[in-house]
């Protein structure tokens, strides 16, 4: 016979106690600091400067601009800068280099929609057009920076080569050919931020720099669209980038880079509206 077991009677454990004590809150030990723009500056710079894509566009960028430059200007003797100024050289670099700038400003942005990152972007800033802003921003200084320092330096190398063989001044060149490739590179971001596309976003930036340098040939040849290949052939990239740095007769290439400004403020409207009306 098996010998019964005596009875255990358990205590019931007392209900805890949820209420905290009066006058006490918790305060977390990490520091809250309201975000600006500022936080979203630095962000875009430390993407833009810690991707491959960034040296390998702005690598090909200056071999373009400074190789081709500097070869020009070596074939090149002191009657060919009577008139012109010694930034001549880099205008050839420019007219394939101005194609790494635009490049570049698509995948600033595309390349964050292609991998998915722009979600994580806008989590850690929900303000899209405070992302964009930056983005902008960041772009528009370095490509600018780079363009003009590729410019001046071909300037000043060709001036040492030529010293004393023209006297006109060139810093204007440096300034205005800085600014057009990289208001280039900026409506590129733009289109890019509408597209979402990167290969799509290149080819249309592609189209609209050289269909507008190749049609007017055709377009000349009926007296009724003569007018308008000869305005295409006036204000398309090469011809205003030629008129920026003297080649050409005209305003100095003034009236081109006002429309360039105009259109890419048109580009930059419409891409803060999709940004906003959208989805991520």
């Amino acid at each position: 016979m098996s010998t019964p077991q005596p009875q255990t009677h358990q205590q019931a454990a007392p209900a805890p106690n949820w209420q905290s004590a009066p006058g006490t809150s918790y305060t977390s030990p990490i520091p809250i600091t309201r975000t600006h723009l500022g936080h979203a500056l630095t962000s875009e710079w430390t993407k833009i400067k810690s991707v491959r894509s960034t040296m390998w566009t702005l690598g090909v960028f200056l071999l373009l601009v400074v190789g081709i430059g500097l070869l020009v200007a070596a074939q090149t003797n002191d009657n060919d800068y009577a008139d012109v100024p010694y930034t001549i050289p880099a205008f050839f670099g420019l007219i394939l280099g101005q194609i790494c700038l635009i490049t570049l400003g698509v995948l600033v942005v595309s390349s964050e929609y292609g991998t998915g990152m722009i979600r994580t972007t806008f989590t850690a800033s929900p303000q899209r057009h405070r992302v964009l802003t930056a983005k902008l921003v960041i772009f528009f200084v370095v490509a600018f920076v780079v363009s003009a320092l590729a410019i001046g330096f071909v300037g000043l190398v060709t001036s040492g080569m030529h010293g004393g063989a023209s006297d006109n001044a060139w810093g204007g060149t440096v300034l205005m050919g800085a600014l057009y490739v990289s208001l280039l590179g900026v409506l590129a971001l733009a289109v890019g931020s509408m597209l979402r596309h990167s290969a799509g976003a290149i080819t249309a930036m592609l189209g609209l720099v050289l269909v507008p340098a190749i049609l007017p040939a055709f377009l000349m040849m009926s007296e009724s669209m003569r007018t308008i290949g000869e305005k295409m052939m006036d204000y398309n990239a090469p011809n205003a980038l030629a008129k920026i740095f003297e080649l050409d007769s005209g305003n100095g290439g003034g009236s081109q880079l006002l429309l360039l400004v105009g259109v890419t403020a048109a580009a930059i409207a419409g891409a803060y509206v999709l940004l906003e009306r959208r989805d991520v």
